[in-house]
C-alpha cells in the first residue's frame, strides 16, 4: 500500500498540503472553511448575537461527505458530562473521517476565557482579575492548565484571550478585557497565549481590532478611533501576543472602523496582519460575523457577496456556521463571481494548521487517552491563588480591616450569598446553565457569606440581602438596617450579575448608560451608612463603578472583579487577614458616574483643567492598591540628568523593603511622561512593572532597562518614530502616585522603528 504524499509525516507541512489541495474538489476545499454548531439554540435566547436569526440549516449526514472544517463548541453548548462528551466528540470525529474521501477530522473549538466553558470545569477569575493580579507568570500557569483540560477531551482551539483595551467602562464586555492600558493587556495577554499554546491548543486572539472602542460603549457599535489611537493603543496587545506568545489564530472583530468592517478589511487582515507582521496562522470570524456583512453592516447584498468580501480581505474560516461559506459561496465560484484562488488560499491555511496539529496523520486517533477531571485540586489551587492575588484593597483609612475574629458582623447585599456573583458571563454557569435551570452548577462555588463564616468561626455573622441586583424594590432595606444596627461592623457585598444581551448588568450586550451601582444598591449603601456602624464595601463586579458619593464615609473598600469559583474564600481571606491584599487596579475607578468615557491614557486636554467644569480625575487611579504591610522604596539610582541616543538604553533601579510585620507583595510600576512631542501624547503611560513578593524585613532590588524605542509613537505621517527631546521616567505605585522620577534627554535624529521594535521593558530583580 502506497501512502499518499499528504499523509507522509516525513514531508514538510507545505508539501503535504499542496498535494492534498491538488486532489480536492471545490466542495471539499470549501468544506474546510466553515464550522457547524450542533445543538445550537434557534428558538430562544442565545449565547451569540442574533443566534436565532443567523443559524443555518444543514443535513449532517450529507454535509460531512465533503469533510468539515470545524466543530463549534461540542462541550459549551449544553451541559454534558466531560467523559461522556469526550466520547461523543470522538464518535463525531469518526463519522466525519469515515464519511469524507480523505478522512480529515474537524478542528474542535471552545470558549476558554475564564476557564474551559463547559460543565464541571474550573471557573477561573475573569481576565479583568488577571490584570488586577499584575502577575503574568501565574496567568501563564493557569492558561497551561486550561489548555491541558481542552486537549484531554479532544478540543484543538481555544477562543481566547480578549486583547481589547478598555476605552469606556460602560461597555458590557469590560469584564472580558485585561484592563485599560495596552502594555498591561499585552504582557498579561501574551502570557495567557504562551500557556495555552504550550498545551498544544491554538490560541485565538480577539477581537481584531478596535471592538472596545465602539461609540457610546454600545456592543457592536461603529468605531471612530483615530489612526494614532488605533496604532498606539488598540494594536500593541496583538503584537505582544503574536510575537511573544506565538498565537496561531486571530478572530476578526464585529465592528467597523471609519466605515470598514474588520471582517472585510484587507488592510487589517492581510496587509497589516500578514504582510507587515508576518502572521501565518488562520483568521476566523466572530460568530456570524461573515453574515453580518450582509445583514448588519450592509456592505454586501447577498450571502455570496458577504463571503467574497470576507475571503478577499483574508478571513479564512466562517464560524460558527456555513451560512455564507457553504452553498452560496460554491455557487458564486461556479458562476465565476468569486475566484477559486481565494478558496485555495484560505483552505491552504486551514489545512496547514490541521497538519501542525497532527490531524492529517494516518495514525491520528480521536479517542481520549487521559483521565478527565476538569476541576482538579490542582486547578482549584490555581484558581484560589489567582483570585487571592487579584483582590484589590482600595481603601482602609482607619485600619478597620482585617476584621476582629470575634466581632459581630452584619453581612448585607445581593451578592453575598449568591454563587454566581463570583462568575463572569463566559463561565459555563452564567453562560449556558441559565438555560438549564434544573441542572446543578457542577462545581463547588463558596459564597462570600459561607467563606466568611468559615474564616471567622468565632464571629457572630447575620445576613440579609437588602435588595436585588438590579430591581427597584427597597422593601428589604428595613431589615438590612436593623441587622446592621445590631452589629459591630457591616460588610456590604454589592455588584453585578453577569449575563448576555441584557440578561445581566455586566457581560456581552449588557452595556450601561452610566457608572452608578446597578438598581438601588447605592441607596442601600446610604441606608447602611446612616446607622453609624462602620461599613466595609465589598464589590464583586465586571467593571469599575463610580464611588465618589461614598468617599471618606466607608470603613474600607474591597474590589474583586468576578474572581471565579474560589473567589469567595479569597475575598473572605482578605477580610479576615489570612490574605494580605496585593491586587492593583487594571482600570481606573471613577469619582462620578457621568465622568465617562475616560481612562488614564489622556493627553493634557483630557485631564482636569480650566477649559471645562467637568473634572474626570478618578477616585482611585489605574495601578492603585493597598496592603496590610508597609513597603519602603529606597536606594533609587537614575535620578540625575542623563542623555541617550534615539537607539540607546538607560537603567533605573531601586530597592523595595517590606518594613511591616507580615509577608506581602508590592507592584513597582514604571511610567513614561513625554512633555513635548509632534502629536499630543498621554500625560503618562505604563511601560514596565514588576511584582515583588517579600517576607517581613526582606528587600529586593529591581532594575528597569529602558530603551528609547519604548517611547515610540505614531507620527503625523503614520510612521512609528522615536523623537529626540526630553522625557521623564516615573517609578510609581500607581499612575497618580509617583515615588521617584528620572529626567532623560534623547538625542539624535528622529528614528523610524518597525515591527521588530522593542515592546517590553526588560526587568531584573536581585
Amino acid at each position: 500500500m502506497t501512502t499518499a504524499p499528504w499523509r507522509d509525516p516525513a514531508l514538510t507541512a507545505s508539501a503535504r498540503v499542496d498535494d492534498l489541495l491538488s486532489r480536492m474538489t471545490l466542495e471539499e476545499k470549501t468544506a474546510q472553511l466553515y464550522g457547524v454548531w450542533v445543538g445550537a439554540n434557534t428558538d430562544g435566547d442565545g449565547v451569540a448575537p442574533l443566534q436565532r436569526e443567523m443559524t443555518a440549516d444543514y443535513d449532517w449526514a450529507e454535509l460531512i461527505t465533503r469533510g468539515l472544517g470545524q466543530l463549534t463548541r461540542p462541550f459549551g453548548t449544553a451541559p454534558v458530562d466531560p467523559a461522556l462528551g469526550a466520547q461523543a466528540l470522538a464518535r463525531a470525529q469518526r463519522r466525519i473521517t469515515e464519511a469524507g474521501r480523505f478522512g480529515i477530522p474537524a478542528l474542535a473549538h471552545e470558549e476558554c476565557l475564564a476557564g474551559f466553558t463547559t460543565w464541571q470545569a474550573t471557573a477561573y477569575p475573569v481576565p479583568l482579575a488577571w490584570g488586577a493580579s499584575w502577575d503574568a507568570g501565574l496567568v501563564e500557569e493557569m492558561a497551561g492548565a486550561i489548555g491541558r483540560d481542552l486537549r484531554a477531551v479532544g478540543v484543538h482551539q481555544g477562543l481566547a484571550p480578549v486583547l481589547d483595551v478598555v476605552r469606556d467602562p460602560r461597555w458590557g464586555r469590560v469584564e472580558e478585557t485585561i484592563g485599560e492600558d495596552p502594555y498591561l493587556v499585552g504582557t498579561i495577554g501574551a502570557a495567557y497565549v504562551r500557556g495555552l499554546e504550550s498545551a498544544g491548543i491554538v490560541a485565538t486572539l480577539k477581537h481584531f481590532a478596535g471592538y472596545a472602542s465602539s461609540a457610546g460603549a454600545r456592543n457592536l457599535a461603529p468605531v471612530r478611533a483615530g489612526v494614532r489611537e488605533f496604532a498606539d493603543i488598540t494594536l500593541p496587545p496583538f503584537e505582544f501576543a503574536l510575537r511573544e506568545g506565538g498565537a496561531r489564530s486571530v478572530m476578526a472583530a464585529y465592528t467597523d472602523t471609519d466605515g470598514v468592517p474588520a471582517s472585510a478589511d484587507p488592510g487589517l487582515l492581510t496587509e497589516l496582519l500578514r504582510e507587515e507582521w508576518g502572521f501565518t496562522g488562520t483568521v476566523v470570524a466572530d460568530y456570524f460575523g461573515v453574515g453580518f456583512l450582509q445583514t448588519q453592516h450592509r456592505i454586501a447584498g447577498t450571502e455570496a457577496g458577504a463571503a467574497h468580501a470576507a475571503l478577499a480581505a483574508g478571513l479564512d474560516v466562517e464560524l460558527p456556521t456555513l451560512k455564507c461559506y457553504g452553498t452560496p459561496l460554491i455557487e458564486a465560484v461556479r458562476a465565476g463571481e468569486v475566484p477559486e484562488s481565494l478558496i485555495d488560499r484560505a483552505a491552504r491555511r486551514v489545512l496547514l494548521q490541521k497538519c501542525e496539529l497532527g490531524l492529517l496523520d494516518e495514525d491520528w486517533s480521536p479517542e481520549p487517552t487521559e483521565r478527565i477531571d476538569l476541576d482538579s485540586t490542582t486547578n482549584r489551587a490555581l484558581a484560589r491563588r489567582l483570585a487571592e492575588e487579584s483582590v484589590v484593597l482600595l481603601d482602609n483609612p482607619d485600619g478597620l480591616l482585617p476584621l476582629a475574629p470575634d466581632t459581630r458582623i452584619a453581612v448585607v447585599g445581593p451578592r453575598a450569598a449568591d454563587a454566581l456573583a463570583m462568575l463572569g458571563c463566559y463561565s459555563f454557569p452564567s453562560h449556558v446553565l441559565t438555560h438549564h435551570p434544573d441542572i446543578p452548577t457542577g462545581i463547588e462555588i463558596p459564597t462570600v457569606l459561607q467563606a466568611l463564616r468559615t474564616e471567622l468561626p468565632d464571629a457572630k455573622v447575620t445576613f440579609t440581602e437588602g435588595c436585588g441586583v438590579d430591581d427597584p424594590d427597597t422593601g428589604g432595606f428595613e431589615e438590612a438596617v436593623a441587622r446592621t444596627a445590631e452589629a459591630d461592623v457591616c460588610v456590604a457585598v454589592l455588584g453585578d450579575r453577569a449575563g448576555l444581551f441584557g440578561r445581566g448588568t455586566s457581560g456581552e450586550g449588557c452595556d450601561v448608560t452610566d457608572l452608578r451601582l446597578p438598581g438601588v444598591q447605592g441607596e442601600l449603601l446610604d441606608s447602611l451608612l446612616a446607622t453609624g456602624v462602620p461599613v466595609v464595601l465589598v464589590l464583586l463586579t465586571g467593571r469599575p463603578y463610580a464611588l465618589g458619593r461614598w468617599d471618606g464615609r466607608l470603613g474600607a473598600v474591597v474590589q474583586a472583579f468576578f474572581p471565579g469559583e474560589e473567589g469567595g474564600p479569597a475575598v473572605a481571606g482578605v477580610l479576615s487577614g489570612r490574605v494580605n491584599p496585593s491586587g492593583r487596579l487594571p482600570v481606573s475607578v471613577p469619582r462620578v458616574p457621568g465622568g465617562q468615557p475616560w481612562t488614564y491614557l489622556q493627553p493634557p486636554l483630557g485631564l482636569a483643567g480650566e477649559v471645562s467644569n467637568l473634572d474626570p480625575t478618578p477616585l482611585y487611579a489605574f495601578g492603585h492598591g493597598r496592603s496590610y504591610t508597609e513597603f519602603v522604596w529606597e536606594e533609587f539610582t537614575g535620578g540625575g540628568p542623563a542623555e541617550i541616543g534615539t537607539d540607546g538604553t538607560y537603567d533605573v533601579s531601586l530597592t523595595v523593603r517590606n518594613a511591616g510585620e507580615r509577608a506581602g507583595a508590592e507592584v513597582v510600576q514604571l511610567y513614561l511622561h513625554d512633555p513635548v512631542a509632534s502629536v499630543t501624547r498621554p500625560d503618562v503611560r505604563l511601560i514596565g512593572y514588576q511584582r515583588l513578593e517579600l517576607e517581613p524585613g526582606e528587600s529586593r532590588r529591581v532594575t528597569f532597562r529602558f530603551h528609547a524605542e519604548l517611547s515610540a509613537f505614531t507620527d503625523r505621517k503614520g510612521r512609528r518614530v522615536v523623537e529626540p527631546g526630553d522625557l521623564e521616567l516615573r517609578l510609581s505605585a500607581s499612575s497618580a502616585e509617583v515615588r521617584h522620577t528620572a529626567p532623560l534627554r534623547v538625542t539624535g535624529p528622529v528614528r523610524e522603528v518597525g515591527t521588530d521594535r522593542r515592546l517590553r521593558c526588560e526587568t531584573e530583580v536581585s
